[in-house]
């Protein structure tokens, strides 16, 4: 098979791949291929043969049959066959520890089992399939792989996302080969572990470099030299190293690779060329053992295998038909890697490096030799990763190509101390912990550039998440300002496109009328965005904030909440604090006091007066009771929204002995609703958040033609006056 033949066929089967996200995506590329094939000689001379684009579109079609053959499904045995959607069902469950534990951002540990039996149903009844176990940090404190335990909690089937933009953890373990979840309580050693394991030279490598260096300077050379999962690197420097624009410092992959043979090669220098090869073989063969098999740790070592074996052969190597090979090859191994954000983000990295570096490299040739890479490095980088960050994420990181190239020496520096302080504590822990310390202040360094950065203004700028075609859009505009000679001489124009393509969001939500009722398991949280404005109800619970709200705003592109209400002001202010460290707030209100905390000594907050509005454009709230819990009414535009809050059905009917408003819009937490509460309001929708609806009321409520909507179930629900009522999950909806 000749070159042409080669690259068509591995292009192929990666859009083919890429086509599973429609059903019909394969069939597509197939006949466009054939239609394609059939039309292009007539216009291009050199293009490939019509056997060339035949072949291409069935490779194509293949890999969509291939994708979903290898899409994994739970065994008739699996331990999720038993587990039950309300997470009810306790049970214990034997198996295998295959992961060393981690530490969530719950402050929960989680780790992997492979399951084995599970008690009491059926007595120790024999199960297979992979666990995803959280417990205790103090239940998890001396657990490793290999070892036989017995965890006692709650299996539970893991959720579809529940909210827009929400994180789903579902496919999350589907694609890691799980399908249920454990939420253990208690964990029982049975047999210890025997034999050896990459995870004793991980904990020997991270304890040594701790001991010396100290935390989190320790844990984040670590990091840079086993990856992110392999260590329990502080949250706080996490996010700040995300929120600038580097976390790919803190994943073992490409830059670390090409380290690791530049050391190996230069120290073997002199030897023969099997000799580099068989060193540089081990090298990388030991670097993924200890980052373990990681889409981006796999790229890099193939692709530096690749030149090992280009110079045992004396050949130039061909960087980005490498690359493309690379990519096919782990592809076949794992189709599911095509929708991991990991792997996506690391090709693109690289093709950026390969095919925009040196053209940015000779724009900057006035600067000095060794100073343009370190600038059109992370240029190129930035440049090929952005698009796809805007469409996983909607957020832009401004200030990251400065802050990667102040930082660029102090990385280069902490990855090769690092490296070499891991080596010398496999042989003599003292002398690995010696080399951390004289790491302590470059990475002190660094961690307070790094966070220097993440606390100015504009960092981390939310502009909403972009669609997909959008996204192609921006590649194809990189991709001819990158070989197109008139577009590299317009490149500005280029620029200018991308600008607007990516702001677009931002203009749509300037002139949006939407409210979101966000699916909670406690209290509702409601977000309104009124032509630009933003209104935040009910938000006191900092896991909903942390795990659920804020997501949600960063992926609409909200950057600042004009107006903050609390309902609940008497709860802890630990939500509301949360929520201000992140978007600015300019007006908290609430119905009492509220108690001091730092959300409230940094943002203006004044009392919801009883029975008086607070107006914010088109919207209005008015408290209509205050006790013995919060009733409120919503006014937007021409739609009334009634908020019952926690309100029990006597509490309920006690509102009939007041002066009750109607409303289109009824929205509570309670499993119950009163009868002739509704029959009074007269109602078309009704909102329930929490845990569920008793099934009279559901009858009810069917039975008077009200729409009801499930946040348990239907997960968000989301209003604008075009389209009515919508909602986040798949499943199917419970309202009729």
């Amino acid at each position: 098979m000749g070159s042409v033949q080669a690259i068509a066929g591995c292009l192929a089967y990666i859009l083919g791949l890429l086509a599973t996200a429609h059903s019909w995506g394969g069939w597509v590329l197939l006949i466009g291929s054939v239609i394609i094939g059939l039309a292009i000689r007539r216009v291009w001379r050199g293009a490939p043969k019509f056997q060339v684009w035949l072949m291409a579109g069935a490779i194509a079609l293949a890999a969509t049959f291939y994708f979903q053959a290898r899409i994994p499904y739970p065994a008739a045995n699996d331990v999720s066959q038993l587990a039950t959607p309300d997470s009810s069902l306790n049970v214990l469950v034997e198996g295998r520890v295959i992961s060393l534990p981690r530490l969530t951002r719950s402050q929960k540990s989680q780790f992997w089992l492979e399951a084995k039996q599970i008690a009491p149903i059926g007595e120790g009844k024999p199960v297979s399939g992979r666990l995803y176990v959280t417990v205790p940090p103090d239940q998890a404190k001396d657990l490793h792989p290999g070892q036989i335990v017995g965890v006692d909690g709650a299996l539970y089937l893991p959720k579809s996302a529940t909210n827009p933009g929400g994180f789903n953890f579902k496919d999350y373990l589907q694609q890691e080969g799980s399908f249920a979840g454990l939420r253990g309580t208690q964990v029982s050693v049975l047999k210890p572990s025997t034999g050896w394991g990459w995870w004793q030279v991980q904990q020997r490598i991270a304890r040594s470099q701790l001991l010396g260096a100290g935390n989190p300077e320790g844990a984040l050379i670590s990091s840079m030299v086993l990856g992110s999962k392999a260590v329990d690197l502080p949250y706080d420097v996490k996010d700040a190293f995300v929120r600038v624009g580097l976390a790919h410092a803190l994943a073992a992959s490409g830059f670390q690779t090409s380290l690791i043979l530049g050391v190996v090669l230069a120290l073997t220098r002199r030897f023969s060329e099997r000799v580099q090869f068989v060193a540089g073989t081990v090298s990388l063969a030991s670097f993924v053992g200890l980052a373990g098999l990681q889409p981006a740790v796999l790229r890099a070592a193939i692709m530096g295998f690749g030149g090992l074996i280009a110079l045992v052969l004396g050949r130039k190597v061909k960087p980005l038909g490498s690359m493309l090979l690379t990519a096919t090859l782990l592809l076949v191994i794992n189709p599911q890697w095509i929708w991991n954000l990991g792997f996506q983000l690391s090709f693109l990295a690289t093709l950026g490096l390969l095919v925009t570096v040196p053209s940015l490299t000779k724009k900057l040739d006035w600067l000095p030799s060794a100073i343009a890479p370190l600038i059109a490095v992370p240029i190129a980088a930035y440049l090929w990763t952005l698009p796809l960050q805007l469409g996983a994420f909607g957020v832009l990181s401004p200030y990251s190509i400065p802050v990667n190239i102040l930082t660029s020496p102090f990385i280069s520096l902490i990855s090769l101390g690092g490296m070499a302080s891991a080596l010398a504590s496999l042989i003599w822990s003292p002398a690995g912990s010696a080399l951390a310390l004289l790491l302590k202040y470059p990475t002190y360094w660094l961690i307070a550039i790094v966070n220097g950065f993440a606390q100015l203004p504009g960092n981390g700028f939310a502009v909403g998440t972009i669609s997909t075609l959008t996204v192609i859009g921006l590649y194809a505009l990189l991709g001819l300002a990158t070989v197109h000679p008139f577009w590299q001489r317009r490149w500005w124009i280029a620029l200018a496109l991308g600008v607007v393509v990516t702001l677009i969001p931002l203009g749509l939500g300037a002139n949006l009328m939407q409210v979101t009722v966000l699916a909670t398991d406690r209290d509702p949280v409601m977000v309104i965005r009124d032509r630009g404005r933003v209104v935040i109800v009910n938000s006191n619970d900092e896991k909903t904030v942390q795990f659920t709200l804020l997501p949600f705003l960063q992926k609409v592109g909200v950057n600042q909440i004009h107006l903050a209400i609390a309902l609940n002001a008497t709860a802890p202010m630990n939500g509301w604090q949360t929520l201000v460290e992140k978007i600015p707030i300019k007006t908290l209100v609430a119905s009492s006091s509220l108690p001091s905390s730092p959300a409230a000594d940094h943002t203006p907050s004044k009392i919801l007066p009883f029975n008086q509005g607070v107006q914010l454009g088109a919207m209005q709230i008015r408290l209509l009771q205050a006790e013995p819990n919060l009733v409120a009414q919503l006014t937007l535009g021409d739609q009334t929204w009634l908020w019952l809050g926690n309100l029990n059905i006597n509490e309920q009917e006690a509102l009939l002995q007041t002066n009750i408003p109607t409303a289109q819009v009824i929205l509570w937490s309670n499993a119950s609703l009163s009868p002739a509460l509704v029959e009074k309001v007269r109602p078309k929708a009704a909102i329930a958040s929490g845990k569920g609806v008793n099934p009279e009321t559901i009858a009810y409520l069917k039975q008077q033609s009200i729409s009801l909507y499930q946040t348990n179930q239907d997960g968000g629900v989301q209003w604008t006056p075009t389209s009515g009522f919508n909602i986040t999950s798949d499943s199917n909806s419970s309202a009729f």
